[in-house]
């Protein structure tokens, strides 16, 4: 068994602080110590919401071709993505293929946690979304406004279905995530009146949020933060966020498995064991209490702390 890069790189941040421990790693593995370090240092203690399904599969990380389905298993559950057609004013109506890449997962991700937060289906959007997205890193302006508008209107249009394979975790047929909202209006990404851009309400579908509502997973929002470029890394520290804390013994999970779950677009193993490698390693630094090591058959989880604490989850919740 081999250590991951991330635990030497968060045991050098505690011993030696940001600094002194960039200097003592090679230059790939500088982004760990950031990423540790900041982890480490946050005081605000934000949390992040995401739904159980979602840390068992995942949107795709690239663009599909606009009328083709994503569907992706994990343990026990498949997740189904459709895409959809909506009709702007004054235009014809067009097709929207599934959501895509890390900018769709932090709107998710927000749209959760602020439903979450407000028990209600009903998520505010204008400034209040802006300054979440702000906190996590993503200007307006830019290709960035433009990424977050288009992965909007995909999450708007799509279709989703859960199938557990579990007797007490039912499916529910395919709806949207949204019922209403999350559309952008024609005024410039630039515009000063940014808090103005979006619709100022969103409503989730009814039937989503009672599954969120029940089966909720919290994050820790700096470590949302320091990997929200990372599509893959996300992924796999939603996955350990889920999986670590509910172990009672040490877990393998083979490198089949594991690139079932998340390497479905790869035909050679051995290229998916070297990326898996290099997205696994921030998604360690980004959650200190995971317990991950690496070895020739895949990985062995072992039981750890969750990456928030029941008081803080208490503390949201009150």
């Amino acid at each position: 068994m081999q250590e991951d890069a991330a635990h030497g790189v968060r045991k050098l941040v505690l011993l030696h602080g940001r600094d002194q421990a960039r200097a003592m790693v090679p230059p790939e593995r500088k982004a760990l110590v950031d990423i540790a370090a900041e982890v480490l240092a946050d005081d605000a203690s934000r949390i992040g919401i995401t739904y159980t399904g979602f840390c068992l599969t995942s949107l795709p990380h690239k663009r599909l071709d606009d009328d083709a389905a994503w569907e992706k298993r994990g343990h026990r559950v498949t997740l189904l993505v459709e895409p959809g057609r909506l009709k702007a004013a004054n235009r014809p109506t067009r097709m929207y293929g599934v959501p895509y890449g890390a900018r769709a997962r932090m709107i998710l991700l927000y749209l959760q946690t602020q439903a979450a937060r407000t028990n209600s289906r009903e998520v505010e959007l204008g400034r209040s979304m802006r300054d979440w997205l702000g906190r996590m890193g993503l200007s307006w302006g830019g290709e960035t406004g433009k990424a977050l508008r288009e992965q909007a209107v995909r999450i708007a249009a799509c279709s989703l279905k859960f199938f557990w394979e579990d007797e007490d975790m039912e499916g529910w047929a395919a709806g949207r995530f949204v019922r209403s909202g999350l559309r952008f209006s024609d005024r410039s990404s630039e515009d000063t009146r940014q808090g103005e851009l979006w619709d100022e309400r969103v409503v989730l579908d009814e039937v989503f949020f009672d599954a969120m509502r029940q089966h909720p997973v919290p994050l820790q929002e700096a470590a949302l933060r320091e990997l929200g470029n990372r599509s893959a890394s996300l992924d796999l520290y939603i996955w350990l966020a889920y999986r670590l804390h509910t172990l009672r013994h040490p877990t393998p999970v083979r490198w089949a498995a594991l690139r079932d779950q998340f390497g479905s677009g790869y035909s050679e193993l051995h290229t998916f064991r070297r990326d898996f490698r290099k997205s696994l390693a921030p998604a360690v630094a980004a959650y200190p209490e995971a317990k991950v090591e690496l070895n020739e058959d895949g990985v062995l989880l072992h039981p750890s702390r969750p990456p928030v604490s029941v008081r803080l989850i208490s503390a949201a919740r009150s």
